[in-house]
């Protein structure tokens, strides 16, 4: 979800829709949302955000995600799962939430073109990976490059790979990485690591992992898929060409929580702070997926969130309708 700067108040539009709950975000988590809201007969609006579908669009071939033994494409996977939403009657909206008012009720949301109201909420903008900034790296996206080890280590067996970073994530990518890959070197822009100190004696100990210190990424090239990457040193600018089969990116995710600032509670990282499992800070809205979790960050774990929010929704919005006529 794309931000603009949080007013005190959404302007008043000529369109107002209302629904019993609208979903921020179209991932694992907010269609698996939507799925489990409609089906519980609440009037449901999904509001796509920048990338419908969210970062399984980028992705080619899945094969952690359970019911597919012979994997799937993840724009195939997210089609299913839109199409299995539409089919209970949730309103699935290709469009980008810009101003949000949480402040009172009903909720409002604005996107480029509507305003919506709502009894609840349930965020599921997930993160975005940090890049490199390469014109190649958005090139070869899903054809080498990758930003998740779990997810795409196990295309990479017997093949020679870097990963970019110096902290517990690119570790732990590394390490994870040795079990199909021939080598692993790990390309940092500094001549020490950032990570715990058990992960670098892990990776320190480990026979398959070279490391390429003061060093940076200037270029990734290849066929249809990646096949070389120039690195560069930061102190003497020599640069060097490795053959490489895969480049794995580590360098952090930025929970895409802008539009969120001043509205509901974040951790230090920017991450939603929650309770009760999907609870957010604002009584009435919840949170799903990757916008709050920064340790598991898989499409499968996405989907519990979703469905957990969901159900809070459903008891949510089910009690405050007993306390009202009650």
């Amino acid at each position: 979800m794309m931000a603009t700067d949080i007013k005190s108040d959404i302007p008043k539009q000529e369109k107002k829709r209302k629904y019993d709950v609208v979903i921020l975000g179209s991932g694992p988590a907010g269609l698996t949302a939507a799925i489990y809201t409609a089906r519980a007969k609440l009037q449901t609006l999904v509001i796509s955000g920048n990338l419908p579908g969210g970062q399984l669009m980028t992705t080619s071939d899945v094969e952690n995600f359970p019911g597919f033994p012979t994997s799937i494409l993840g724009p195939e996977l997210m089609m299913n799962i839109r199409q299995q939403a539409e089919r209970f009657e949730a309103v699935v909206l290709d469009d980008i939430a810009t101003q949000v008012d949480f402040k009172h009720e009903p909720f409002r949301i604005l996107t480029t073109s509507t305003e919506f109201e709502t009894d609840a909420v349930i965020v599921a903008t997930g993160a975005s990976p940090r890049k490199l900034g390469l014109k190649s790296e958005e090139t070869f996206g899903g054809k080498g490059v990758s930003y998740c080890a779990t997810c795409d280590g196990p295309f990479f067996k017997d093949k020679d790979l870097i990963v970019v970073g110096g902290g517990d994530s690119a570790l732990e990518e590394a390490i994870f990485l040795t079990k199909f890959a021939k080598n692993v070197k790990l390309v940092h822009r500094r001549d020490k690591l950032r990570a715990s100190r058990i992960l670098q004696e892990r990776a320190f100990d480990n026979p398959k992992i070279d490391f390429l210190w003061n060093s940076v990424i200037t270029d990734i090239s290849g066929d249809k898929k990646v096949h070389v990457v120039i690195t560069q040193d930061v102190e003497s600018n020599e640069t060097r060409k490795f053959d490489v089969g895969g480049i794995f990116i580590a360098i952090g995710h930025d929970p895409n929580t802008q539009i969120f600032k001043g509205q509901l509670d974040m951790d230090d990282i920017n991450y939603l702070k929650v309770r009760n499992h999907t609870y957010t800070s604002v009584e009435g809205v919840f949170a799903a997926g990757d916008v709050h979790d920064h340790r598991y960050r898989q499409a499968v774990t996405a989907a519990g969130f979703g469905c957990m929010a969901a159900i809070d929704v459903v008891k949510y919005l089910e009690e405050k309708h007993y306390k009202s006529t009650n």
